[in-house]
């Protein structure tokens, strides 16, 4: 696959207020970060397009990200026109992340049916293919298993075109293998197939695992004139000369030995130096190139955006 440049982003769920959001939003594009991203739940954060909105308003270079909006939550009509009036209004600066739904307490919260993944992933593809069309500002018409749209033409139209820049996450082999096929991103994570973020999705966060995800995006991509970049969401980051300690702190939440813990891409442990040389080991291994972060690593990882950031 082609070696696209490093690019690190940071995830803003952990805002309360939108100020907190573009504050964050503020930093991190004096600190030479790519990207703010936000996921879509329904607990404490702000509201992902509302502030991503208001980040757009504060900055001039920096990619707002949906990481990512749960297809289940929109319609493919109402998230259209909303996600081209923030590449608009931001001028085109949104990454649009997508992905099936997975958080079962929001669904169980909101009310909503969470069905098998199969037919989330059904309902997602065809999502895909009404996006694509509103996005073109022709007339659409579709008519399909999940969705029916009669003649609505898109707008406004997003500035980047065909679309805004098109990000699809997901962790089992028909998710990353549609994203393969379909995105600008493929970004990779645990399969979440459970509902919930706990030891049990561990198993699923080691280099081994990583390795046959991998070997799944490539071989569904191999067709394209250009390849996708692969992201990954470092869930667990810290500057620290005691990797071997946090591997032990690390290995009991993920349900891995420490020797597992300090192999997973999921998390980066050690000196500047060191975590220099494994983001760029991550890369030649499996092709991350897009490094997705916590908010709280925003400062003490500067230092590591500094000396990779924009490098092949």
């Amino acid at each position: 696959m082609t070696a696209h440049p490093f690019r690190f982003t940071l995830q803003g769920s952990r805002c309360r207020t939108v100020a907190e959001f573009t504050e964050l939003a503020r930093k991190a594009e004096d600190l030479g970060y790519q990207a703010v991203t936000i996921a879509d739940h329904f607990d404490g954060q702000v509201g992902p397009l509302v502030a991503l909105a208001a980040a757009a308003q504060v900055t001039t270079t920096l990619e707002l990200g949906t990481l990512v909006l749960a297809n289940d939550y929109r319609h493919p009509v109402v998230a259209a026109k909303e996600i081209a009036s923030l590449d608009e209004l931001s001028g085109g600066r949104v990454i649009f992340g997508l992905g099936a739904g997975w958080a079962l307490d929001d669904y169980e919260h909101a009310g909503l049916t969470l069905d098998p993944p199969g037919v989330r992933i059904d309902r997602l593809t065809e999502a895909l293919d009404v996006y694509d069309a509103l996005f073109s500002g022709e007339p659409v018409s579709f008519h399909g298993a999940h969705y029916r749209v009669d003649g609505i033409v898109g707008a406004p139209r997003p500035v980047r075109q065909p679309r805004p820049t098109l990000l699809i996450g997901g962790g089992g082999k028909r998710m990353l293998q549609l994203a393969a096929r379909r995105a600008d991103i493929v970004a990779v994570n645990v399969n979440l197939r459970g509902g919930r973020i706990d030891a049990s999705v561990g198993p699923d966060a080691t280099a081994e695992r990583t390795d046959q995800k991998v070997a799944w995006i490539r071989e569904a991509a191999a067709s394209r004139a250009t390849a996708p970049r692969l992201q990954v969401r470092i869930h667990v980051a810290a500057v620290s000369d005691d990797r071997q300690g946090m591997a032990e702190l690390l290995a009991e939440g993920l349900g891995l030995t420490p020797a597992e813990a300090l192999l997973s891409p999921f998390q980066i442990v050690g000196s500047v130096d060191e975590i220099v040389d494994l983001v760029v080991a991550r890369r030649d291994r499996w092709g991350f190139t897009d490094i997705g972060l916590s908010s709280g690593a925003l400062e003490e990882f500067a230092p590591v955006v500094a000396r990779l950031a924009g490098t092949s």
